[in-house]
């Protein structure tokens, strides 16, 4: 009977899907970059990529550090997500719709990669793999700043954007009779942009 596999064995298989998911992402992002029409949004992508290639650098340190093989395990995760954004960019939407779909589609990729980085470092502090933790770690504090970037991207105009060319009757409009607050605030929010 084979002997059942440990933390250890898990968290390089978890290393390898991860390393596979940085290098799928290294395609993917380009294609992110170029479907989308807001500069700033193409220039997160364009970020994000030298950083993930940042990433798998790290990810072959941690496996050297653990003097294990470098090589990846098909992440079947990741390549979901991405299958999802191919989808998104097939479709025919206006600009600003698009990049709110991309920014959903990278977040999708950045919240998988925030909960497998969090393990990683979680399994490595608890076996007392201290440098591949703090290497982890770094990937991991990227991926959060990613992510917060899009958030921005989104909160800062992309979703009102795509908002108003959706509705774009509602900015015209005088306000409901018995309209309540939350509308009320919501357009005066609008109106200050």
């Amino acid at each position: 009977m084979a002997e059942a596999g440990t933390l250890h064995d898990a968290f390089i298989d978890e290393l390898r899907d991860t390393y596979d998911a940085e290098k799928q992402l290294t395609k993917a992002l380009p294609k992110l970059a170029k479907a989308a029409s807001d500069p700033k949004l193409r220039e997160a992508f364009e970020t994000h990529l030298e950083e993930t290639q940042g990433q798998i650098e790290r990810l072959e340190q941690v496996f050297e550090s653990l003097d294990e093989k470098v090589r990846g395990k098909h992440c079947d995760g990741i390549a979901g997500i991405i299958e999802e954004g191919k989808s998104i960019m097939a479709e025919d939407f206006d600009e600003t719709t698009m990049d709110a779909c991309l920014i959903a589609a990278g977040q999708r990729a950045e919240h998988y990669e925030m909960a497998a980085y969090g393990t990683l470092v979680a399994w490595a502090e608890a076996m007392g793999h201290s440098e591949a933790a703090e290497l982890l770690q770094q990937t991991l504090d990227e991926e959060k700043a990613a992510d917060q970037k899009l958030s921005s991207l989104a909160e800062g105009g992309i979703n009102q954007s795509a908002a108003d060319v959706a509705h774009p009757e509602e900015d015209e409009e005088p306000a409901a009779v018995g309209a309540g607050p939350q509308r009320s605030a919501t357009k005066a929010k609008n109106a200050r942009r």
